[in-house]
């Protein structure tokens, strides 16, 4: 394509906005990763309705979840890009790959830490 015959303006924008959810979409039907965050995050936001968390909690709780989905999609870009330049095992390879599904684990776990501190005070007080 040459430069000129891209699409401009408004044109480019919505374009723009059907790559990205061809890429959500893709990540949800090949990656049982994406799937399984999506499930914990509608899990995590009917939790947040049923026991009425204040907005700054909200904003805690979707940043996680937002954060955990978008991490999990540019750990499937990373994967799909080294897989796309090599099938061989190398081990810059493997550190691209590991170090990408590592940011998932981190982030992962810094969601968890957020949803238990501001739903297990809920939880216990429903069992109490």
């Amino acid at each position: 394509m040459v430069l000129h015959d891209k699409p401009t303006g408004l044109k480019r924008f919505f374009k723009g906005f059907a790559y990205a959810w061809s890429g959500i979409r893709y990540g949800l039907a090949h990656e049982c990763n994406m799937r399984f965050h999506a499930c914990t995050a509608l899990i995590v936001t009917i939790c947040g309705v049923y026991f009425d968390i204040t907005k700054l909690e909200w904003l805690f709780v979707l940043t996680a979840i937002g954060g955990m989905l978008a991490l999990e999609l540019m750990n499937t870009a990373i994967e799909k890009a080294v897989d796309l330049v090599t099938n061989e095992t190398h081990p810059l390879a493997k550190a691209a790959k590991d170090t990408a599904a590592g940011a998932v684990l981190v982030y992962a776990i810094f969601s968890a830490v957020v949803g238990l501190i501001i739903f297990l005070p809920r939880i216990m007080n429903l069992l109490m």
